[in-house]
Formats: C-alpha cells, sequence, structure tokens
C-alpha cells in the first residue's frame, strides 16, 4: 500500500469515530424552576427522580437536571424562568404554582409540567384539565371538597369555637377565590369565617392580634410556599396564643401544629416525574391530562392537642396516617 494512501485510509479512520460522535444526540437537560429552596424540597424531590428513572432517564447517565431556587423571594423567578429558557433546556419543571406562572410567562414552546396548589384553569395555566392544550401540563395539588373537610376536621375537633380564621397570601393569585370557598365551607356549618392575610413576616404579629381580639377558636393555614417556609414561626406564634392551627401540609404538625390534612407532595412530584419522561420521550403536554389527587393524609399532633386542652376523638386517631405522641 502507497504511503499517501495509508496515510488517507489512518485520517478516515480517525475522522469517522468523531463524525459519529458528534451525530449522537445531546443528553436532555430538565429545568427545574422552585420558588422555595432545595433544603425545603429536597424529600419530595427524591420521588421525583425516582419517577423519571422509572421512564427510563436516569440523572447523571442520560438525563440532567438544572436547578434554579429563588428561595422564598419570588420576584426571582421570571428572572430564573428566563435563564432555563436561554439554556434551551427540554422540560421545564414548575415545582409551585408561581413558578409555573413564571415559565408559562418566559415559553410558549418549550414544554412545562408543574405541580400546583393553584387552580389550572382559573389560574390561565390551561384550558382544562382533560386536554390542557399549549405547552404545560401536571398536577393540581388542590381539590375543591377539601376545603369544606379541612373546616369539618378543625370544628370537630374545636366543638365550642364559633369563629374560624383563615389565613391567606395576598400575593398568591388564587387566594381570594380560596378564602371565598373557605367562607363557603365555614357558613354551611354554622361558623363565622375570619379572613386574614399576610405577605411578610411583619404581617404574622397583626394576624394572630386579630385572632386574639376577635376570639378565634382555630386558624386554617392555606396552602402558598411562602407560610410553608415560615412554618416554624407561624407555629411558634399559634402555640403562645393557644391557637388550634390546621393546615394543608405535614410539615406543619411536625413542627408543632395540631392537625394537617391534604395531598401528598411526595406522590405530587412523583406524578410529575412521570409525566416529564413521557414528554422527553415524544409525548406532547397538552395531550397529558391535568392530574388530581385521590388520596389525602391527615396528621394528627396529639402533643400538641393536649397543650391546648383539646380531647382528639379515638376514630380521628384511627384514620389519620400519621400520630405524632
Amino acid at each position: 500500500m502507497r504511503r499517501r494512501d495509508f496515510i488517507t485510509l489512518l485520517g478516515g479512520a480517525v475522522i469517522c469515530p468523531f463524525a459519529a460522535r458528534a451525530q449522537q444526540p445531546a443528553t436532555p437537560v430538565v429545568g427545574f424552576l422552585g420558588g422555595s429552596s432545595l433544603a425545603e424540597r429536597r424529600p419530595m424531590l427524591a420521588s421525583f427522580r425516582q419517577a423519571l428513572a422509572e421512564g427510563g432517564y436516569v440523572v447523571g447517565q442520560n438525563v440532567a437536571i438544572e436547578y434554579r431556587w429563588a428561595d422564598g423571594q419570588y420576584d426571582r423567578l421570571p428572572t430564573l424562568a428566563a435563564d432555563l429558557v436561554r439554556r434551551q433546556v427540554a422540560v421545564i419543571v414548575a415545582g409551585d404554582g408561581l413558578s409555573a406562572l413564571a415559565a408559562q410567562a418566559a415559553t410558549t414552546t418549550i414544554p412545562i409540567v408543574f405541580s400546583t396548589g393553584i387552580d389550572p384553569v382559573q389560574g390561565g395555566l390551561v384550558t382544562s384539565l382533560s386536554r390542557p392544550g399549549g405547552n404545560l401540563t401536571g398536577f393540581n395539588l388542590i381539590a375543591g371538597p377539601l376545603q369544606a373537610k379541612q373546616i369539618g376536621l378543625l370544628h370537630e375537633l374545636v366543638p365550642a369555637a364559633k369563629i374560624i380564621a383563615v389565613l391567606i397570601n395576598p400575593n398568591n393569585a388564587n387566594a381570594e377565590h380560596d378564602a371565598a370557598t373557605v367562607q363557603d365551607a365555614a357558613r354551611a356549618i354554622g361558623l363565622r369565617l375570619l379572613v386574614t392575610r399576610a405577605a411578610d413576616e411583619n404581617d404574622f404579629a397583626t394576624v394572630f392580634a386579630t385572632l386574639a381580639r376577635e376570639g378565634a377558636g382555630g386558624l386554617l393555614v392555606k396552602s402558598d410556599i411562602f407560610f410553608t417556609s415560615r412554618r416554624d414561626q407561624i407555629v411558634a406564634l399559634a402555640a403562645r396564643d393557644a391557637i388550634p392551627l390546621m393546615s394543608f401540609w405535614r410539615e406543619f404538625p411536625l413542627a408543632g401544629g395540631l392537625i394537617s390534612y391534604g395531598p401528598s407532595v411526595s406522590a405530587a412530584y412523583r406524578q410529575i416525574g412521570v409525566y416529564t419522561a413521557k414528554i422527553i420521550s415524544g409525548a406532547k403536554p397538552g395531550d397529558l391530562p391535568v392530574m388530581q389527587p385521590t388520596t389525602f393524609e391527615l396528621v394528627i399532633n396529639l402533643k400538641t392537642a393536649k397543650a391546648l386542652g383539646l380531647e382528639v376523638p379515638l376514630h380521628l386517631q384511627q384514620l389519620a396516617d400519621e400520630v405524632i405522641e
């Protein structure tokens, strides 16, 4: 073989692997946008990654995740969402309602999978739950009948109470609608509902002063990532003033609140992991129906009940998914 032919053959042998490698698809990147923090969501993220893996995508092998956390500073979410769009991620996962709204405003083409306590239809995320349309789908954490169940449980624990308060965040797009729903539930069982509002930590003192002045017998803390991130402060104030505290999320009774009743966030994160894997594989978000919770968790803190002088009926203890003693 002539030297020139050998060099040509060798060059082809060297060049071809690089050419083949360049044609291989790049590892898809999932952009995860959250209004809270990594520490706050770490337990739920394990469920998300597990579902992603079961769908064929293992982080570090054939998929990557880039996280963007607002750490409770919600005004940062639009910038963080825009950053993920510039990164040209394959999918944006929005871990809460405000993140979903920010992602929606940032792109109409990149698929978005959300977990939200904001009503997806009323909040403008999707056109319908069964056929979302557009580039969004996900999991709707809050179902309408849940409000009535929560008020009923709180009333059962504090039967002498005539006034029940609800705490909402006026910065939450669904806050006033939620307050109206709770109002209807309270009225149906003969209770007066006191609506209180807190948009930052400075508002909590005013809220609890109002509860004391009005003689509220209990407080329902609405679903909001701001409240969840400040649960220790809210629980401490409720304990100081002997206010029975009901919440959506188990983190509150774990921190010393009285009771929680709501959907499992870990189950929601698992579902958005399933949907994320499907979308990476080619499914269109607009064809995937928005999922809703079918099971709810009841957590009761008996130690807190004793401190408040409340008797927890045995049937509630038996129904509870977790009883803290």
